[in-house]
């Protein structure tokens, strides 16, 4: 195994298969309500990242219920994990939000653990409060999912992301406190990183002692600002080749514990203007584990920056 898959880590640490369920709430994002923006990033669309999500409007237990039926006979998992995934979750007033994790944590034996996506300057200690107290009441695991996309505070200005890194970090910090997990979302191909940057990405969440990492290829979303710059050509995109590389280059320099949950994201290209280079998810994934395989290399292949290794031969 040349790098530690997400699938791996549920077996291991569960026994036996396990699913993520979506779920939507009604909840919005400061960055569009005009808090700390108003037009929200500029690669995101009007219905945010939950393209196959069922509506806000249906309960959390009919949601669970119905994405349960679905899940649960097509890949026979009998084990799941709630995924509250559109916007920022931690947007919401506390008590609300309380009720929403109430209901699914309430859904049976079952479900073993619940992933919250959000933003990081939205991780206030009353949140992480609460998380921490359903984890202990309900035995189950709780995953922060925060969206970074990358270390670069540079380009967090140019996507109008409206928070930096210390954000991120702040948030990290105070989760780790309370025994939350942390899944940081990352986009690689960002038009203005380059692979160092793809590297310090990855050192950076080693550093902080991140849990999960979940990678995204950049996918032009329609009537969109970046839709608009990719449109006049104001920005260019890398190729599929270069994609693979990258992601190569971010598990060489990731810490081996990390988990990873996926390589590459996936969206409806009747949504967009560009999706993964019009090439199927999971064949630029397979390339990936192949290029990995042909280097002979792996995750944590180059994780050697942590506890002072620069002077370690004079201890």
């Amino acid at each position: 195994m040349r790098y530690y898959m997400y699938s791996e880590y549920l077996k291991q640490r569960y026994g036996e298969k396990v699913y993520k369920l979506p779920i939507s709430l009604p909840v919005t994002c400061p960055n569009r309500d005009g808090t700390c923006g108003i037009n929200g990033c500029v690669f995101c669309g009007q219905i945010g990242a939950g393209y196959e999500n069922l509506p806000a409007s249906m309960t959390v237990a009919a949601q669970i219920k119905a994405n349960k039926e679905h899940i649960a006979a097509k890949y026979k998992a009998s084990k799941f994990i709630p995924y509250f995934q559109n916007f920022s979750n931690t947007y919401l007033p506390v008590d609300k939000l309380e009720n929403y994790l109430l209901a699914a944590c309430r859904e049976g034996a079952d479900i073993v653990g619940i992933a919250l996506a959000t933003r990081p300057d939205c991780v206030h200690d009353q949140y992480l409060d609460l998380l921490s107290r359903i984890k202990e009441e309900y035995g189950v695991d709780i995953v922060l999912e925060l969206g970074l996309q990358t270390v670069n505070y540079h380009t967090l200005v140019k996507i109008n992301r409206g928070h930096t890194l210390a954000e991120f970090i702040d948030a990290v910090v105070r989760a780790k406190r309370y025994g939350i997990d942390i899944c940081a979302h990352l986009i690689l191909n960002l038009p203005w990183d380059d692979m160092a940057d793809v590297a310090e990405n990855a050192k950076i969440v080693s550093a902080l002692g991140i849990d999960q990492v979940k990678l995204h290829a950049l996918y032009i979303v329609k009537d969109t600002v970046m839709a608009e710059w990719y449109q006049r050509g104001t920005i260019a995109l890398i190729s599929k080749e270069e994609y693979i590389e990258r992601v190569v280059t971010f598990l060489e320099h990731l810490h081996p514990r990390i988990t990873v949950q996926r390589l590459i994201g996936r969206a409806p290209e009747q949504n967009t203007l560009f999706t993964n280079w019009q090439t199927g998810w999971w064949k630029i994934r397979d390339a990936i584990e192949q290029r990995l395989e042909e280097l002979d290399t792996w995750q944590g292949k180059r994780c050697n920056y942590l506890n002072g290794r620069a002077v370690q031969k004079f201890i």
